[in-house]
């Protein structure tokens, strides 16, 4: 290999050496002769051949993959959240509604002392849906005098429903429709595998929206309501009927029996959780392509139309670290995000800079930084997990440890492992609970929020 890489490094001083007067087009094409002198730079030598052969039949990151990282990491780590069992959210982008469900799972678990516990996804998903596709009705109806290639009118239609979503959908919905454990309405091939579902949904309201915009002002309220009639319907065909009233019992840890009750859905999360999720928390992110220190919050980013956007305050990495170091010591699971497919060895489950050699495999240099690959879609936050682990060494992270919702055989027993180098690269968003904000941070989410589009490249759902 290190023979190959030297014949490459050589290709690339003898293309500095011939590239002196460039063939350009002024009409901004490749003209033949541009194009001879672009094909001439490649050699076509024995080690270009051999790794066109390799990658013939060979995927890019199997060739790429850094041999000096084959070994698994320490899995030893000086802080941990107690959690029990694993979650799997299969072929959905319900990534944030089972992270935020497991972050309330540690705590019931570890305040009740239950054995493995989870709560019913598919629950939360179904009202999630149905508010989402109220937020898009009612979206429409209130831009319905802009015309339709407005640009927020085309984001709306572009975007209709979707399972991805983020942390205010997870606090609105429990706060407005409560929890029930999973056996009380389990999940269905559809909420397993959404994109059907997720068609089906998108194409009905795409004409609705047609309809409401081409309604009479004092028709529209009627006209959505019902619209939301055959969504629910869709929805109840597809994941169920969401229960009102449910039976309970209760097992301790050791599996003895504790107790047996009828709930609502609120009382159940009253009596076992009870937090004000949409009030104790707070929502910091690490963006280096804007500005630290200013909160900014998202259009239309929310999943209830009276309920929350996205309000994030952009602080250094260092200081996000502290937080999400003080929440792991004190027991606390938090809420957690980032750009989960690069450099990740899924089957090792370890996230780590080195895990991958794309450079020296295709003879070029990756050298964009975060801000840079921000700013050029080239990352962003993409999946949400629950931080649960923190390996301090002389008081500073080399590691952290996230539960992942992928089942409990994928990664390292359903976690993914991630070095600090990293954390610094790819983490983007955390949830914290205010009490361990420092007094500094919680005023300085006192600002009035820069208000950014919706289609802000920063903040795709979290799938």
């Amino acid at each position: 290999m290190k023979k190959i890489l030297l014949i490459i490094a050589a290709g690339a001083v003898s293309l500095a050496s011939f590239a002196q007067k460039p063939a350009g087009n002024p009409k901004g094409g490749i003209s033949a002769d541009m194009l001879k002198e672009i094909s001439a730079a490649y050699e076509g030598n024995a080690a270009d051949k051999a790794l066109r052969n390799a990658l013939n039949s060979t995927p890019i990151n199997v060739l790429a993959a850094s041999t000096d990282r084959i070994a698994m990491i320490d899995t030893h780590f000086s802080h941990q959240v107690v959690t029990k069992g694993r979650t799997d959210q299969k072929s959905s982008g319900r990534c944030w509604l089972f992270t935020g469900l497991n972050v309330l799972r540690s705590r019931m678990i570890q305040k009740h002392d239950l054995g493995a516990f989870t709560f019913s996804q598919n629950y939360l998903f179904f009202y999630d849906q149905l508010e989402k596709a109220n937020l898009f009705l009612q979206g429409v109806i209130d831009t319905k005098e802009l015309p339709l290639e407005d640009r927020k009118v085309d984001w709306l239609l572009a975007n209709p429903i979707g399972d991805g979503g983020q942390f205010t959908g997870v606090s609105n919905l429990v706060m407005k429709y409560g929890v029930v454990p999973a056996d009380v309405m389990p999940e269905t091939l559809s909420a397993n595998n959404t994109a059907q579902m997720r068609a089906q949904l998108s194409n009905k309201l795409r004409e609705d929206a047609l309809a409401l915009r081409a309604a009479k002002p004092k028709e529209v309220q009627a006209l959505k309501v019902n619209m939301l009639k055959e969504i629910y319907r869709m929805l109840a065909l597809c994941l169920g009927v969401p229960p009102t009233e449910f039976t309970w019992a209760r097992y301790n840890s050791k599996g003895e029996f504790v107790s047996e009750k009828t709930y609502t859905p609120k009382a159940f999360y009253q009596e076992f959780i009870g937090e004000d999720l949409e009030n104790n928390y707070i929502m910091v992110m690490n963006n280096p392509a804007v500005e630290y220190g200013k909160v900014y919050e998202i259009e239309y980013d929310r999943h209830v139309y009276d309920g929350q956007n996205w309000v994030y305050l952009n602080l250094p990495i260092e200081k996000i670290k502290e937080m999400a170091i003080a929440s792991i010591k004190d027991n606390t699971a938090l809420y957690f995000s980032c750009d989960v497919g690069k450099f990740l060895d899924r089957p090792r489950g370890v996230a780590d800079l080195n895990n991958f050699d794309y450079e020296s495999l295709m003879g070029v240099s990756f050298g964009m930084d975060k801000k840079q690959r921000i700013q050029t879609h080239a990352s962003g936050s993409t999946h949400a997990m629950t931080l649960i682990a923190v390996d301090l060494k002389d008081g500073k992270p080399v590691k952290w440890m996230v539960e992942n919702s992928w089942g409990a055989t994928s990664g390292w027993q359903g976690n993914i492992i991630m070095t600090d180098d990293w954390f610094n690269e790819y983490m983007f968003r955390l949830v914290v609970e205010k009490k361990y904000v420092p007094a500094d941070i919680m005023v300085q989410m006192n600002q009035k929020p820069i208000m950014l589009p919706s289609w802000d490249p920063m903040f795709a759902p979290e799938e």
